[in-house]
């Protein structure tokens, strides 16, 4: 008897298409995104968009919120953005790393968002810096807040995950650096904050995020002099 098709068989096929692949990296900012917006991304007709929408709506890999006569779209979950992400590191193994020092590479380089949380130099200088004061201490496999981490980040004024709440932190491997920046419930929360105080801003029509004055004044216990130089140079806002 034959063995059965393997169960990511499908799913590879969803991602595989060109006009799909290329939907889904611009739902990789996290933000919900119109179809129309969607269709010029992936430089097709409404028409056609809205058939491989359905069929990644259908198949779990998207989720759908309609208002009015318009429709937006987001991937399903974090896991399908870290699938996204792992599927980008394998990709990459090929590629110059050279090209990250040019064009639309750069500021991708210097900080993006990673679905829901932080990427990029930036994201993994926060990680690092985030283990290196102890605001965060390995456990488990994962990652905890300490008790003055705790205080640290709701004196900035960030939500946190409930102590004890499960994936609250844990790492991911960046597909640019090669090396772990945060995620979990605490980075998606660290990122939401970023955004919303005008620490980062995204720009438009790309996962780039710019660093602000702010925010580098505010992230700075968390930041090396070295990654803030590099930072600066790739994504600080003036």
């Amino acid at each position: 008897m034959s063995s059965p098709e393997p169960r990511f068989a499908r799913i590879a096929a969803m991602i595989g298409d060109p006009t799909r692949a290329r939907m889904l990296a611009a739902l990789m900012g996290g933000q919900y995104l119109a179809a129309g917006e969607l269709a010029e991304v992936a430089g097709v007709t409404a028409q056609t968009a809205s058939t491989h929408l359905t069929q990644l709506v259908d198949n779990e890999l998207v989720v759908v919120r309609t208002q009015g006569r318009h429709r937006y779209f987001r991937l399903a979950d974090a896991d399908i953005g870290h699938a996204l992400e792992a599927l980008s590191l394998v990709a990459e193994r090929a590629g110059s790393a050279d090209k990250w020092n040019h064009g639309a590479y750069k500021p991708l380089k210097a900080a993006r968002t990673c679905y829901s949380h932080l990427a990029g130099e930036l994201g993994v200088a926060l990680f690092d810096g985030l283990l290196a004061r102890g605001t965060l201490v390995p456990r488990d496999g994962q990652f905890v807040l300490t008790d003055v981490g705790r205080h640290e980040l709701q004196t900035l004024g960030v939500t946190l995950p409930a102590a004890g709440a499960k994936r609250q932190a844990y790492a991911c491997l960046d597909w640019s650096e090669r090396r772990d920046h945060l995620a979990g419930g605490l980075a998606v929360s660290l990122l939401d904050h970023a955004i919303e105080h005008g620490w980062l801003r995204r720009v438009d029509g790309s996962r780039a995020l710019t660093l602000t004055p702010d925010g580098r004044r505010a992230l700075a216990p968390w930041l090396s002099t070295q990654t803030e130089c590099s930072v600066s140079a790739n994504g600080i806002a003036p």
